[in-house]
């Protein structure tokens, strides 16, 4: 087991990113004694369960106060982050915005002319943003995710299974291509070289987007079985862990293939507010709900979710991967296996936890996975000091 508590931390400062001691949690407003029960619930989970190890970091008012490694890591080591990608994606996109270069209410075919066929030519960019757009399997695998060209064909024959903004179908791939393609058009960067220049360099962060496969084995969390050898379990083809395999994480399949430590989320949050690099008004627009829906399909679920631009809001009811115990306004996204990342505007407080343990099936459902990732976003939402109601005020 490694714990690393006190050896690096970061605050997020303008363009930069000094290097610090981390903050001491009273004087951020937070209460030591919650952030023990934080960091015993995740220390269980490694050290007396299933997972082979886990990454947390907790950031508030711009300063990383928590950042720990536990298992078979270390804190330089980077992890998947599945959908807890899209908030980073989702924060290019608010970049854009904020700066003129583009606008939800667009048509995507007025910015990518091959994607305007098979009466695709109707759906804005906000459908693509809130996963109501229509397309939500729509096909496009490796290698032909290499070469742009064949990107863009495989666009144009996409097909609408349903009625743009009728429904809410979480796209899984389809809709982050497309991002994708709407950023380089707009600034001449590829998604990942504006990931790299624009936002991981300046904050000081290691966020990457298509890791080289010579540096998976020393840099990246590798994909591990929780699931006992004897159940027969089978790989959900449909699942992440097509993910595991070194060429598809390195083609760099923009919605799940983000790269990087808890650290890395924590501090990428606290930028949207603090690091002057998004304008106040771009990250409210992004956050603001745009409609709250039952997810339909493939990540069908028994509540309605609340949608932000490519994020979840909590709003009513927050859902098993953001907390119960924070604002209406808190926002984010889990990710498969049971991953974790929000922040919370009103209590200013952002979170991450990674692990590299997988079931077969690639989303831990099981009854202990939905308590795991339950109550670590309750604890880690629950950390202010005054411990009142202040945090939840405007929760209805």
């Amino acid at each position: 087991m490694c714990a690393d508590r006190r050896e690096r931390g970061t605050t997020v400062s303008g363009s930069s990113s000094p290097v610090a001691l981390l903050a001491d949690p009273v004087d951020v407003g937070l209460d030591p004694r919650r952030l023990a029960l934080l960091t015993e619930r995740v220390r269980i989970e490694v050290e007396g369960g299933p997972l082979p190890s886990a990454q947390i970091a907790l950031a508030r008012a711009g300063r990383l106060v928590l950042f720990e490694t536990y298992g078979d890591a270390t804190p330089q080591t980077r992890y998947v982050l599945q959908s807890a990608s899209r908030p980073i994606v989702a924060s290019i996109v608010w970049k854009l915005m904020g700066e003129g270069l583009l606008a939800a209410g667009e048509r995507v075919a007025d910015i990518i002319p091959e994607f305007g066929t098979n009466g695709k030519d109707v759906v804005t960019v906000e459908q693509v943003l809130t996963h109501t757009a229509g397309f939500p399997l729509a096909p496009l695998g490796w290698p032909q995710m290499l070469d742009r060209g064949q990107r863009l064909a495989a666009m144009s024959k996409w097909r609408l299974t349903f009625e743009p903004g009728s429904r809410l179908e979480f796209h899984l791939t389809s809709a982050a291509w497309v991002i994708a393609e709407i950023v380089e058009r707009r600034t001449g960067s590829t998604l990942a070289q504006y990931l790299r220049e624009e936002i991981a360099e300046p904050l000081g962060l290691s966020l990457e987007l298509g890791v080289p496969q010579e540096r998976h084995a020393d840099d990246v969390a590798p994909f591990v079985s929780i699931d006992p050898p004897d159940t027969g379990a089978t790989v959900d083809p449909w699942g992440p862990w097509y993910l595991s395999k070194p060429e598809i994480l390195a083609a760099g399949e923009p919605s799940h293939s983000l790269v990087g430590t808890a650290r890395d989320v924590a501090l990428h949050y606290q930028s949207l507010v603090h690091s002057g690099r998004w304008t106040p008004t771009a990250v409210t627009d992004g956050i603001r709900p745009r409609l709250t829906m039952h997810p339909q399909g493939y990540s069908a679920q028994p509540n309605p979710v609340t949608m932000g631009l490519f994020v979840v809001v909590a709003g009513t009811l927050p859902g098993a991967y953001l907390p119960a115990t924070g604002s209406a306004q808190t926002f984010g996204h889990g990710g498969a296996p049971c991953q974790v990342s929000f922040m919370d505007p009103v209590s200013q407080v952002s979170f991450a936890f990674l692990t590299n343990g997988y079931p077969l099936s690639g989303y831990d459902e099981s009854p202990r996975g939905v308590a795991r990732r339950t109550n670590i976003a309750n604890l880690a939402a629950d950390v202010l000091a005054d411990a009142s109601a202040d945090a939840v005020a405007d929760r209805p």
